[in-house]
């Protein structure tokens, strides 16, 4: 089998395995550390996104660097910002994480991780909402732009692609990942 060339920019997971059993890839998680620490593929590096620096890129002579995340949007941009930066050789897995594992591919777990930041955003924003409604019908109407302030937060993230909540989720001890 050969290597994946330069023009390619993404490669299928069984493509992927293939190489990985040939030693022909090294393999980089763009996602941020409390994602990776719950369940990534083996022998892959971390490197998020969000602190990703081109000198800090895992590279070896002969093999291509296969970036990944969990449904591939920021594998993709992590891409495009180290071929910006003139790094070549790299590729993205089509599908991230999520084509990985639906395609039967082992990953490694961990069962006690904390869980996701998403998740967390889940909880917190849905426990607003429902705390707003519950103040505002019982207690005084003024609560209710507590859930309208938690929508108007949701839909900019939507818009966006950024997160406040999240980001401020992110800098609590517990979701806070030792390097």
């Amino acid at each position: 089998m050969t290597s994946p060339t330069q023009t390619n920019v993404t490669i299928a997971p069984k493509t992927l395995q293939q190489l990985r059993q040939q030693d022909a890839v090294i393999l980089v998680d763009v996602r941020e550390p409390l994602e990776f620490v719950g369940e990534h593929i083996a022998d892959a590096y971390s490197l998020p996104l969000s602190r990703l620096n081109p000198s800090q890129l895992p590279q070896a002579e002969g093999k291509t660097t296969v970036l990944y995340c969990q449904s591939s949007n920021r594998s993709g941009n992590a891409l495009q910002k180290l071929r910006a930066a003139g790094v070549e050789g790299i590729i993205h897995l089509e599908g991230g994480l999520l084509a990985w594992k639906q395609a039967g591919l082992p990953t490694i777990k961990i069962k006690n991780a904390p869980i996701s930041i998403m998740r967390q955003v889940q909880i917190v924003a849905g426990s607003l909402v429902l705390t707003g409604v519950l103040l505002g019908t019982f207690v005084a109407p003024g609560f209710y732009f507590l859930s309208g302030f938690v929508g108007a937060g949701l839909l900019f993230a939507g818009l966006s692609g950024t997160c406040m909540m999240a980001n401020l989720l992110g800098k609590l001890p517990y979701n806070q990942i030792k390097e």
